[in-house]
């Protein structure tokens, strides 16, 4: 059950929009940020968690998604704009540990076709997996865009060695329901995850990438 308060939600979004909008509008969208603190969790005893889950609106309208495909992949992605590379141009690589880290420092995620997927720790290494870049699998019977959008819309939590996340939401362009809808859903998502759920909550802020903090738990 969500201990979140709707009405303490809703001013908090009325605050950081006002402000964001009215206030100090910037020449750049701004990104909304949902920041967790935990608590009675020891990173280094306690099993880590990770997950992910698709918003209901898009995050990430700017997120730059590259695709790794085979020629049908190729082709689609060549005649809707979008970023592709084959597995030639990523053997043009040679494995070099600085042209894949910048290939993953290119792009905020990437999608590749099943039967591409499997060769690319052969032919690039261990780079974009460490770079928590991994290709995410597509099929020929996905719809190339709607993939991409859906990858604008999810979030992944990923505990490591600190007690603190910090996962994009939203940005400033979006309508205040939007962002409450996003912002609940993934607040929820992430107290599944947790081994005792709120009790593992100290606290939740929300603010945008320029704007003050918002305390909203």
């Amino acid at each position: 059950m969500s201990k979140l308060n709707r009405e303490t939600l809703r001013e908090s979004i009325d605050a950081l929009m006002t402000y964001a909008t009215e206030t100090k509008p910037r020449k750049f969208t701004e990104s909304i940020e949902l920041q967790i603190v935990l608590k009675n969790y020891d990173p280094s005893k306690d099993k880590r968690f990770a997950g992910t889950v698709k918003l209901r609106h898009v995050a990430k309208p700017g997120m730059k998604v590259c695709v790794i495909g085979d020629q049908v992949h190729c082709d689609q992605a060549k005649a809707n704009d979008v970023p592709h590379m084959d597995l030639d141009s990523l053997k043009r690589l040679n494995k070099d540990k600085k042209l894949v880290k910048k290939l993953a420092k290119k792009y905020d995620a990437f999608l590749a076709s099943e039967s591409v997927i499997r060769q690319i720790p052969r032919v690039l290494g261990p780079g974009l997996n460490k770079a928590g870049k991994f290709p995410t699998p597509i099929a020929h019977t996905d719809p190339l865009l709607q993939r991409i959008q859906d990858t604008r819309a999810t979030i992944k939590f990923q505990m490591k060695k600190v007690l603190c996340l910090n996962v994009c939401i939203g940005h400033v362009k979006m309508d205040r329901e939007e962002i409450y809808q996003n912002l609940t859903l993934s607040v929820n998502f992430l107290v599944s995850l947790l081994k005792k759920n709120w009790q593992n909550i100290k606290a939740l802020y929300i603010k945008s990438t320029m704007g003050p903090v918002e305390k909203i738990y």
